[in-house]
């Protein structure tokens, strides 16, 4: 992971806006770790970040209430 971003008790859409900047601030190629705790994000990230053009590598349920989703940066 190049960076992470953990945004624990956030729901949507901000956990796209904020995982969005994030990514804004990146190489093409790096991975960015982003660590939700909402249920939707879970679904709603990787489906957003795809339709913007990212390239989602995983989405793993880590715990009780927890994921992880790793964007690989492709522009």
């Amino acid at each position: 992971m190049d960076r992470e971003l953990d945004i624990r008790g956030e729901v949507c859409p901000f956990t796209f806006v904020k995982s969005k900047l994030v990514l804004e601030t990146m190489e093409v190629g790096e991975v960015l770790r982003v660590i939700i705790d909402y249920p939707p994000s879970a679904e709603n990230v990787p489906k957003s970040m795809k339709e913007e053009g990212q390239e989602v590598i995983a989405v793993n349920k880590i715990g009780e209430n927890l994921w992880e989703i790793l964007i690989r940066k492709k522009r």
